[in-house]
Formats: C-alpha cells, structure tokens, sequence
C-alpha cells in the first residue's frame, strides 16, 4: 500500500493519493511492513517516530520523497517575534512550552570523553540556514569578536547567547545588520528527525529527504548514541540519497543502544576508567543479545552529509557488518565549539565486516576515525582531502592536527586499499593488523607505535580492547598492542610541502597530549616511522623451541616486543621516505611529482604529473593469500562473507594487468578526470 503525505494539504486526510496526511508522523503510526509513505515537497517540521518496522529485506518500509530532496524534515522551527536590543543585537522571547519535555537551551552538551573548553547547548540559532556562534555572556555577543577555533573566521562574528526567564528561554543574536525577522531565522527544538523511540524497528529504508537542524546530544561509545537519523539498534535500514546537515551533534547514528548502567559512567561516577566502561558496555551487549542475526546490516549511500557539529556518522555496536558507499562527507566539526575524542567525518567503533568505499570525506577536523573492534574492515576507493585544520585556525584543546583516516587500539583485520589521501597527516596509526594497498598517500604517518596507553602518570596504563570470532560479535578474546603488524604493498608515496606552521602546531600537540602518548606527531612521508620493526623471518624465528632450555620460551619479552611488518611494490617521491626494512622498493629522488585537486562544476579531478615518471616496477599481485592473517584474531584479509580477494581492480574498477601499477590508478588516463562518485548538486557548501 502506498500512504500520501502532503505538507501543502489544507486539511490532514485518510492517507489517500486524493486525501494524503499533513505531517510524516501520522504515516508513520500506520506503515506496516510492504508499505510505501510518498512524501510531496514541503516542509515537515516534526520528530518522524517509525511505529512499525519491516519484516525482511523484501518486505520492508519505505520513506520516499516523491521529488529527490525537495520533502524536508527538520528539527528547528522558525522565530518572528525578534525585538531590537542594542548595536545591532536582538532579543526574542520563546514559551518553554515550544519545547514540551526537551528544552535545547536548557540542555548542556556532555557525556564521556567530551571536554568542553566553554560549556555549550544542544540548541543552535541559523540565520538563512547557517548555524550562529554561542557565547557565554550577553557582552560577548556585543562585542562580536572572531573565533579563534572557526574555520569560517568571517561567520563567526555572528554570536548568540540564551538564559532563562521564568517560563520563558529568551536569546539573544548580534545580525550584524539583518533584520531577523525578515531573514530567515530558526531554533533548533527537536532533538530527532528520523529516529525511532524503540529498538528493534527493522528494514526501513528513508530515500531522497532533506533532514536538517536537530539539538542531537554528544555521541561516545560508552552511552545512547543517538543521532539526527537512526535505525535505533536495529537492523536492515537504507539511507539513501539524502542530503543531511546540521545536527548539533551526529548526523547519522547507527550507534548503541541505552545500557542504563552503564551511560556515561565514566563522567557521571567517576571510579571506573573510560576504557574499562567501555570493555563493559561491549560485553554487556553481547550478554543481552547483539548478532549479526539481530543487528546492523544496514546501507548508507549516496548521502551529502555535511555540517554537522560531532561527525557525519557516529556507531558503536550498531553498525557491523554494513555498507557506507558514494557518500559525500564534508565540513563537519568546522566551528570547533565542541571538543572531545569522538569527531570525525566518520566516527566508528566495532566496524566489524564494515564496507566503506567510494565516499568523499573533505574539510573535517579529523576524516575518519575507526576505533575499537576494526575487524573486517574494508576501506576502499575512496577520496580524502583537506581534514586538517587550516593555516591560521587554532586547535581548541591539543589532541591533534587532524588527519584522512585514524585507526586506534584495533587487532585487525583492518583493510585500506585504492584510495586517495591528500592531506598532510594521512593516517595516524595507533594500532596493528592493518593491509596498505594499491593507495596514493600524500602525506605522513603518524603515532606509529603510540597511543595505546591510557594516561596513568606513572603507573603502566595498556588498553586492551576484544576482538572476535571472523565474521560475528561473539568475543573472540582481548588483548593490548604490539604495534606493527602492518603490510605495505604497491601504495605510491608523495612527500608535499610540509606547512610552515604545523611544525610549531605539532609540537604543541606532544607538549600536553597525554589521553594517547607523547611523541612529535611525524609529519613526512612514507613507511619511516616503521624503522626497526622486524621481518616476519625476524619475528617468528624467535619463537623456535630450544631443546637445551625449554623454559626460555616461557621466560622472555618476546610475546611483547613488537610485531613485523611487510612491503614490496611501494614507489617513494619528492622525498618520501622507505623504512629500514622495506622489500622491492622503487625511490625517485629525482623528479619531481605535483598534485592538485581542481573542481569543475561539481566535479572533482586529480592534476598530476604522476604518470610522467612513474616506473614499472616487479609488482605482484596482492591478494588474501599473500596478506595472510592479522596476529591476533588469526583472521585472513578477506571479504565479509569469508571469501579471498584478489586485488585486480584499480579506484575505478577498472582490471589490473598481472604486474600491477603502483597506487590506485592502473593507467595514467585515469588522471585527469572525474575522481567522485557522483556529481555534487548541493546548496551546501563544495
């Protein structure tokens, strides 16, 4: 059955295609599995609440915008009633009743691992779509002065500031001229979009919407990750399609479910480190039913997520073994009024089998981040650029720079193959079980060997995270970092020109980050920072029992010393750097190789002189047999449903020859042209 809904409709009907529903929530009431809710253009300013779920991935439900984001859920509701104050500040006074039992600007950002510099609220004031700044006093929002922190130094001026008045929230706003109430001028009062209230609400795909503007609360893993849009520990939902932006906190949340003994727990009782909440909460779940049977298996595609205060998709637990593609994941944590160590374009913990491919992750503070439970994991030809703080903008508290992809204390498998990596800091690795393959990388390594400590003063502080049975969620065992275990094969490595002030930035960032160790975060390219890990030959040679001394075995730091690592087939450029160990490798000191990124009417295109002088090396094909297994896990690099990979297609999907090129384009025409998934028709920003 098809349900009609119509915004535009002068009375709310039955339903029909001749009588549709004013408002999605009223569908929603009576959708069952197999029905279809049309949704015609407008502007559906509501919490949609799905009552009812699918059956299976053939009897689903469908959310549909009868025109491709022209139907727009929003979580803000618009403000009229403005009164000029004083310098170009206005007030307006808003009934607590607008907000029934969830008042935004009552309601302070927090949870674990949130480290507020100044505290902030889950509400946000937009002028013509584009979130204000908050400040803390009446004077500062007078005054007006640039945010230090901002990537968008300019809007920044635009200060608001909240406080309470009897039954009354009243704000105040600095225009800057423009009057607010012929502007368009909108609160956030709703804290959801899309999202249901219960878990286990199955196979709902939401196809086309615009859905914007919600007052999300902070999403760690060791809490009720919520989010603007959400299957709500559920499985089998489709996103798809749609264009999703400014939510306070999370866009898209396929994250954990409330385990009320355990929300918050580290920032609220205080006796229990972060990490152990955390070993709790994963195991607590899968004590109380998470299987693959039960949940996850969700797609997320063709979205334009971009905005967004926390990340553009957040999880733990709720999103293994599904399939994030052709999303373009852009300008998310670029006011930096929140700061904590959960942001990113993507936020990921327990990726189990997780599939990210072909998205377009931009001008974030940090890309991706996957933490935790990275097993199964595949990352693959996908683009990543700018996710580095800009020149001149300050970090607000010295965790770091930022970089294209972060993996932390993970056992592996943990796969990253044909991509694109342009910023300064690729890949900040403090972790193990990891397959670099085929991928251009253009900038450095980072925390190689670090960030596996906890921030005991003087006391020995290891996090230990699980990993699991191949394939499942069933817990396999824990155990902490060796590091290493790490293989390198047939990437190209390009040195850029390091910024004049990361440097200074760096060392700052060592001066006082103790949450994930010290040390100089590296900022040159290539395999270097490996330097002194063994060879598999090396490592396992030690482990030969000694017939004369059977108990030295037993008696030795071998278990604990560090895991080896693997290459062949990489090319070294501009300066970019081998590791002392490093096998069939190719290194030009010679020519010199630019790259650019050009954007033409929405496209995306690669500028290079790569092709000129790359080499032919020996290259062998790489597949699931030559990787071999992460240490750990004792788990091959293979697909999710347990088959091998052979590693004969390039970025475009285009076949290898038997020896392959290096890096992620097997023929230089694929420079040059269009490197997104999709062209970008957005009135978002590029």
């Amino acid at each position: 059955m098809i349900i009609y809904v119509s915004a535009t409709t002068k009375r709310s009907g039955d339903g029909s295609k001749e009588a549709p529903f004013k408002t999605i929530s009223q569908a929603a009431e009576l959708a069952v599995a197999g029905d279809e809710v049309l949704v015609a253009p407008g502007v559906y300013r509501e919490w949609v609440n799905p009552k009812n779920g699918g059956e299976s991935d053939g009897e689903r439900i469908t959310y549909r915008s009868e025109i491709t984001g022209k139907a727009v859920i929003t979580g803000a509701e618009p403000v009229k009633n403005w009164k000029a104050y004083k310098g170009g500040v206005w007030a307006a006074r808003i009934p607590n009743g607008l907000f029934g039992g969830y008042n935004p600007y009552t309601s302070l950002i927090k949870g674990d691992w949130y480290v507020p510099a100044t505290p902030v609220h889950t509400g946000e004031v937009y002028l013509n779509g584009k979130s204000m700044y908050e400040t803390q006093s009446l004077d500062a929002v007078l005054a007006a002065t640039v945010s230090k922190e901002s990537w968008d130094p300019d809007f920044s001026v635009y200060k608001w500031f909240t406080e309470q008045d009897g039954d009354n929230t009243v704000i105040y706003a600095n225009f800057h001229g423009a009057d607010p109430n012929v502007e368009d001028v909108e609160i956030n009062v709703r804290k959801h979009c899309f999202y249901p209230e219960k878990t286990g609400v199955n196979y709902i795909t939401l196809s086309g919407f615009t859905v914007k503007q919600a007052a999300t609360q902070w999403a760690p893993p060791t809490a009720y990750q919520e989010g603007m849009i959400g299957p709500h520990w559920s499985k089998g939902w489709i996103i798809e399609d749609c264009e999703v932006s400014d939510s306070r906190c999370s866009g898209i949340s396929l994250g954990k479910y409330l385990q009320p003994n355990n929300e918050n727990k580290w920032t609220t009782k205080f006796y229990k480190d972060g990490t152990q909440t955390e070993r709790d909460a994963v195991c607590q779940a899968v004590n109380e039913g998470w299987t693959k049977e039960n949940i996850g298996s969700h797609i997320v595609r063709r979205c334009n997520i971009h905005d967004c205060g926390q990340t553009g998709i957040v999880g733990h637990l709720g999103g293994v073994f599904s399939i994030i593609e052709d999303n373009h994941i852009h300008h998310i944590n670029n006011k930096q009024d929140l700061f904590g160590y959960e942001i990113g374009g993507i936020k990921m913990h327990a990726a189990i089998d997780v599939i990210f491919r072909r998205n377009h992750i931009h001008h974030c503070s940090r890309g991706m981040w996957l933490d935790w439970q990275v097993q199964g994991t595949r990352v693959t030809q996908n683009l990543f650029h700018d996710n580095i703080m800009p020149e001149g903008v300050e970090i607000p508290q010295p965790f770091s720079i930022g970089e294209d992809i972060f993996v932390e204390v993970a056992h592996g498998p943990t796969l990253i193959d044909n991509n694109i990596l342009l910023s300064q800091c690729a890949l900040r690795i403090s972790t193990q079980g990891l397959a670099f393959v085929h991928n251009l990388i253009a900038g450095s390594l980072t925390y190689v060997g670090l960030g596996t400590e906890n921030s005991a003063k003087s006391m020995p502080s290891p996090r230990y995270t699980p990993y699991h049975v191949p394939h499942r969620t069933e817990i396999a065992g824990f155990m902490t970092f060796l590091h290493g275990d790490a293989r390198f094969y047939n990437n190209v490595f390009i040195q850029q020109p390091i910024r004049k002030d990361l440097d200074a930035v760096a060392k700052s960032v060592v001066a006082e980050d103790t949450m994930f160790g010290t040390g100089e975060p590296n900022l040159e390219c290539g395999t270097k920072p490996y330097d002194g890990y063994p060879t598999a030959d090396e490592y396992f040679s030690k482990f030969i029992p000694n017939p004369d001394n059977p108990e030295a075995l037993f008696k030795s730091d071998k278990y604990y010393e560090p895991l080896p690592v693997y290459t062949g087939g990489n090319v070294f450029f501009n300066g970019a750097k081998p590791c002392d160990k490093e096998k069939d490798f190719l290194e030009d000191k010679e020519n010199r190789i630019d790259l650019s990124l050009a954007v033409q009417d929405g496209k995306y295109m690669l500028k290079t002189n790569l092709y000129e002088h790359l080499p032919q090396p020996d290259t062998q094909t790489i597949s699931t047999e030559l990787l071999g297994e992460a240490f750990e896990p004792e788990q091959k690099f293979e697909s999710p449903d347990g088959s091998p990979i052979v590693f004969n297609k390039d970025y475009f999907g285009a076949h290898r020859a038997i020896n392959p090129t290096p890096g992620p384009f097997e023929t230089a025409g694929a420079v040059n042209a269009q490197i997104t998934a999709a062209e970008y028709k957005s009135n978002a920003k590029a």
